[in-house]
């Protein structure tokens, strides 16, 4: 199955595209963050914050798109995110051709540029790995807010049995540094950059 309810995720993904507004607009700015706390967090993140609410926008027509497929919904295991709008899938799906059906699901959603299909062939992984998978994207996260040479908001981490995507845009050194954090963490299987060079 997908990894959330189709309500329980919608609300989520539709919540996080309210909150990412509010943290954008300076009149709602009190209810979270200070108006310069919000200026510095999307001053950290290259993106603009046109391209913060598409890819959040990307996710939600994402999933909208794969679990409106029954075959896909009921066999496979599919998580999308978007960075940059670039469209990443990852999960398990039994078959090859419904790997290709969930990269055909997404493929004219707007905005997106690329689609990198890293869904594997096999069963969906079970929960108790879907929990180490989420405790690995955790650690990563608190190195990253640990971090002097990146700033959280830079890297959009994701794991999958065991795999590390990182997404973000980044300099060579900060590259460098996002490894040296993933390669820390026990239990990684392997790191996936998706890395997009940052003008100097």
């Amino acid at each position: 199955m997908l990894r959330f309810t189709f309500s329980f995720r919608t609300a989520i993904l539709v919540t996080g595209i309210f909150l990412s507004q509010a943290l954008l607009s300076s009149c709602c700015a009190p209810l979270f963050v200070s108006g310069a706390a919000t200026g510095a967090v999307v001053a950290a993140d290259r993106r603009t914050s046109g391209t913060i609410v598409d890819d959040k926008g990307i996710e939600i027509k994402a999933f909208h798109a794969l679990s409106n497929n029954n075959e896909l919904w009921k066999k496979a295991h599919i998580t999308a995110i978007s960075y940059n709008n670039v469209l990443l899938l990852v999960g398990q799906a039994p078959t090859e051709a419904l790997k290709l059906e969930a990269e055909h699901a997404v493929d004219n959603i707007p905005k997106v540029r690329t689609v990198y299909n890293e869904i594997t062939i096999g069963q969906p992984i079970s929960m108790k790995k879907r929990g180490h998978d989420t405790w690995i994207s955790t650690q990563m996260k608190a190195r990253l807010v640990s971090s002097k040479d990146i700033h959280p908001t830079q890297v959009k981490v994701l794991t999958e049995n065991g795999t590390l995507y990182l997404m973000g845009i980044l300099t060579p050194a900060e590259e460098d540094e996002a490894v040296r954090l993933a390669k820390s963490i026990k239990g990684v299987n392997s790191i996936i950059k998706m890395f997009e060079t940052a003008e100097k």
